[in-house]
């Protein structure tokens, strides 16, 4: 409980709370049935990228080129298979081979030349944006008829009785909680997981033990790929139509919430629940500032000093960490210690 407690995890919900009960109040709107989906649809597609976003940032990595390679898979597998193909799992296949072929470039090269992490993935977003614009002329798409009906289905739908507005559950929500699963059975059940936090923690102690490095970092930076092509084609079914430069800038957000949920940025530490929760305040002042009848003028205002202070938060969390941790190796502390805090 103690523990539980003193997690960044807890503060970050509580957070959520306090201010979903601050708009509820202000507005009265906010747990109606069509607000919580209209949340939850905003959340979708930046919490279906935190997964992969969080397997980097723990191993100490960091990738920037997602939005790049989904914007590109979208693009390229939207306006080039119109034609050929019919059904929409032909579709997010080759999207995800995209993906997956642009992850793979990464991971070769960051884990087998040890380039920093941040230029490379810079140095593939600016490739795959110039190849959709430059070769493939990207413009605002009309989606084909395969995915179109695939985005006008919906698992549900909930109307406000006061102003009547509906909003509608896509079915990419299942995808959503698929995915999460995933991340959390790899991270929390199998040997690629307690490899992600052992190279986190530090590379050549991982090595030491066994661990293939080169493997799981290439491993995720393909999976992270691969994902990318598979949420860029989740995306345009969502919008009903082809947005190139609609996931640009997304980056930020998404590692943003990683940071806000505890997952720290030098490695080695993180948890799903905590990016979701990261991602979940992030979603909330994105989307309901208005309902407190603030101009979304302020929007970014908001956003940005919330990023700020939890930043903050979390370095003077790992700040006393490491200060506890110096205090019982001069009293003699042992190691175990450490790597259990380290590692969860």
């Amino acid at each position: 409980m103690q523990k539980t407690v003193k997690s960044t995890e807890f503060y970050v919900a509580l957070i959520i709370l306090l201010l979903c009960m601050a708009i509820q109040v202000k507005s009265g709107q906010f747990f109606t049935g069509n607000n919580l989906v209209d949340v939850v649809r905003a959340f979708l597609v930046p919490a279906m990228f935190c997964i992969g976003e969080m397997f980097i940032i723990i191993t100490g990595g960091v990738d920037v080129s997602f939005p790049a390679i989904a914007s590109l898979s979208m693009f390229v597998v939207c306006s080039q298979l119109e034609d050929v193909a019919s059904n929409p799992l032909v579709f997010f296949g080759v999207a995800m081979f995209i993906g997956l072929m642009v992850g793979i470039l990464n991971g070769v090269i960051i884990a087998r030349f040890k380039f920093p992490a941040l230029i490379v993935t810079l140095g593939t977003s600016s490739i795959c944006f110039g190849i959709m614009q430059g070769v493939f002329k990207s413009r605002e798409y009309p989606l084909c008829a395969p995915l179109k009906e695939l985005g006008e289905m919906k698992l549900f739908s909930a109307t406000n009785p006061v102003s009547g507005l509906t909003s509608n559950m896509p079915i990419g929500f299942i995808l959503m909680i698929l995915l999460i699963f995933l991340g959390w059975f790899i991270l929390n059940r199998t040997m690629l997981g307690r490899g992600i936090y052992a190279i986190g923690g530090d590379v050549k102690a991982a090595q030491r033990a066994g661990f293939n490095v080169f493997g799981i970092l290439l491993f995720i930076y393909a999976f992270s790929g691969c994902m990318a092509g598979l949420i860029g084609i989740l995306r345009s079914t969502m919008l009903l139509a082809v947005h190139p430069n609609n996931l640009e800038g997304m980056e930020m957000t998404v590692i943003a919430a990683c940071v806000l949920g505890g997952v720290r940025m030098t490695g080695g530490k993180g948890s799903v629940l905590g990016a979701m929760l990261g991602m979940a305040l992030l979603t909330i002042v994105d989307n309901s500032l208005i309902l407190l009848g603030i101009s979304t003028v302020w929007q970014k205002v908001f956003t940005g000093a919330i990023i700020i202070i939890g930043t903050a938060a979390s370095a003077i969390q790992a700040k006393r960490n490491e200060r506890k941790l110096a205090i019982k190796m001069s009293e003699g502390g042992n190691w175990y210690g450490y790597n259990q805090t380290c590692n969860k």
